[in-house]
């Protein structure tokens, strides 16, 4: 029997209200959208209790080919109605599922697929061309089911299995701290690595969602987001997926996205920043609103209160737009309304405070902020906590913080601290501070931090003050390489602090991303709006030592929200830039 598996959460659905839709995908010929007589689009619809019967179909299979639990299994498959059958089909074999971002490219999506020392691949027949092609990578990938024609490998294929009669899996006694699935890192701060998740984060994820977001069985869900999806079934809610690429969500049509959440009146939707801009900003061209719309969820990158007050303009007064705050190795962590953020904390923000994230989820979770260090902590004994309203770095400990990464491994010994009690504790890599009502003021990574002389400056204070300016979509902090004739103070002026990090010394550049419309056309223009930014940088205590600006017309971002900047390449574009030298910025998406 399991203790736990997240799979019976659908079961439990699929007896409760086995008629309710579970998932509702558009349907295509070819790649023109098929629509009725009227122009109204046609979905594809599966019940939770058909849902339930087809994921039980697809277990049986997979355990009988030999599938048991504790094998990892690939999955890269489209969002959709398969996508999430597999899921939990994957689920009810015990099988530890690997969950991966094709967005962050061919070549490192078969790195981290080498890494995860995979026993077999569930995906569409590209994938199973590359498990071929690259073979020697995948020496254990014995266990193959392909989604889609399978042409000349062996293995299973997801039309014959469906062409079964239906069947039950054995139980795989799952039990809490088994592994559920990995699940990547999108490489936006370093390498990506693959994180473990047990059925315990998966059950404590849930049920905190469920609890702060007040999710009630019923709701139906247009997905932004794939990952966000594969909870709407254990919530009880019926997930809508739109006509968009996930791996692109900058580029979303809003339009279509739009159809989706009118057809089938839509009472939640989590997407990135990357998306919502360009949904509000169409909704308000047009004078058009989202009124079934009661529960919007921003997260990615830190959310602008730009966009939330424009984002209020489109919803009925009471909906809630929240913002959650966590990392892929521990969420959630802590949420904020935006009615909360504009009333109170977004004038704050302006001042260079950082960006309030709400107070933390309750108990067992446990937070503590300690001084900012970039060596491995022993015993958490070692560090003492730092004062409140004093900025150093996140370390939390709870059921929902994974227990390591399962891949480069080696990142554990700068993860994971242990204190006296043998307590595990998460770094999570973010630094901030504790304001007088418990809630988190996040200020960066602490890897975008810039040591200088003076001081480390940190990214989203600073960034806040260049963004003050009209004509700034966003800004970033970048530390280049010091130049030749740098001149450093002397000993005798620098603090003990400053003299410990003068190898990583760098100078600190504030690079600014126009609007599209703000583009400086001349030289002239460019010293104008340079000229700009530093005053508003020379009026603020903690920019005033930045003295470099650079213009940028397009931020390179992450892969998986296309919000995150990615401030370590523009790091060393600003070091050729300052040098006289140009590198590329590559994935860099289209923005409206």
């Amino acid at each position: 029997m399991n203790e736990y598996n997240i799979a019976e959460r659908l079961t439990e659905r699929a007896t409760q209200s086995p008629e309710q839709i579970a998932i509702a995908e558009p349907l295509f010929k070819g790649k023109r959208p098929l629509r009725d007589k009227d122009g109204k689009r046609k979905y594809k619809t599966i019940t939770f209790e058909e849902l339930d019967s087809d994921s039980n179909k697809i277990a049986a299979a997979l355990q009988k080919f030999g599938v048991v639990k504790g094998m990892r299994l690939a999955l890269m498959v489209r969002q959709g109605i398969d996508f999430i059958s597999l899921v939990f089909a994957l689920y009810k074999t015990g099988a530890t599922l690997v969950l991966i971002d094709p967005g962050m490219g061919v070549k490192r999506m078969l790195v981290c697929l080498r890494d995860a020392k995979l026993n077999g691949f569930v995906g569409i027949p590209q994938a199973q061309i590359a498990r071929v092609l690259y073979s020697r990578w995948f020496p254990h990938a014995k266990y193959n089911l392909t989604v889609g024609r399978r042409l000349f490998w062996r293995g299973l294929s997801l039309s014959e299995i469906r062409a079964l009669p239906d069947a039950t899996p054995s139980d795989p006694h799952t039990e809490l701290d088994d592994p559920a699935a990995i699940i990547f890192t999108s490489g936006s701060t370093g390498v990506a690595k693959g994180v473990l998740y047990t059925y315990r984060m998966f059950k404590t994820q849930v049920e905190q969602i469920v609890e702060r977001l007040k999710i009630q069985p019923g709701e139906i869900d247009l997905v932004g987001f794939p990952f966000f999806g594969l909870f709407d079934a254990g919530m009880g809610a019926t997930a809508v997926i739109p006509d968009m690429d996930t791996t692109r969500p900058a580029s979303v049509d809003p339009a279509l996205f739009l159809e989706a959440a009118d057809d089938w009146k839509i009472t939640q939707s989590f997407g990135s920043p990357a998306l919502w801009n360009r949904v509000v900003d169409y909704c308000l061209e047009r004078n058009r609103k989202i009124p079934s719309l009661k529960r919007a969820v921003i997260a990615g990158a830190p959310v602008r209160f730009e966009l939330l007050e424009k984002f209020r303009r489109v919803l009925t007064e009471d909906a809630e737009i929240i913002t959650p705050y966590g990392a892929t190795e521990s969420l959630p962590l802590a949420s904020v309304e935006s009615r909360e953020v504009l009333r109170e904390t977004a004038q704050r923000t302006k001042r260079g405070e950082g960006v309030c994230v709400g107070q933390f989820f309750p108990p067992p979770l446990q937070t503590k902020i300690i001084p900012i260090t970039d060596d491995p902590i022993k015993y958490l004994e070692d560090l003492p906590e730092v004062p409140q309203g004093e900025i150093g770095e996140l370390l939390v400990s709870g059921p929902q913080a994974s227990p390591g990464y399962v891949t480069r491994t080696e990142a554990n010994a700068l993860s994971l601290v242990h204190d006296a009690s043998g307590r595990v504790w998460r770094r999570v890599g973010d630094v901030g501070w504790i304001d007088e009502r418990n809630r988190f003021w996040f200020c960066g990574r602490k890897s975008h931090r810039v040591e200088t002389p003076t001081g480390p400056l940190f990214s989203i204070p600073c960034e806040a003050i260049s963004n003050a300016s009209a004509k700034v979509f966003r800004s970033a902090l970048a530390g280049a390489a010091l130049p030749v004739d740098f001149q450093a103070p002397p000993d005798a002026e620098l603090s003990d602090r400053a003299r410990r990090f003068r190898s990583v010394w760098r100078l600190p550049v504030m690079v600014v991303e126009p609007y599209s419309a703000e583009r400086p056309k001349t030289a002239r223009e460019r010293d104008a709006l340079v000229a700009e930014i530093l005053e508003l940088l020379s009026r603020s205590p903690i920019t005033r030592t930045i003295t470099t600006v650079l213009i940028c017309d397009s931020f390179p971002v992450d892969v998986r929200h296309n919000a995150k900047i990615n401030r370590e390449l523009l790091s060393e574009w600003a070091t050729a830039k300052l040098s006289g030298k140009t590198i590329p910025l590559e994935n860099a998406p289209i923005k409206g």
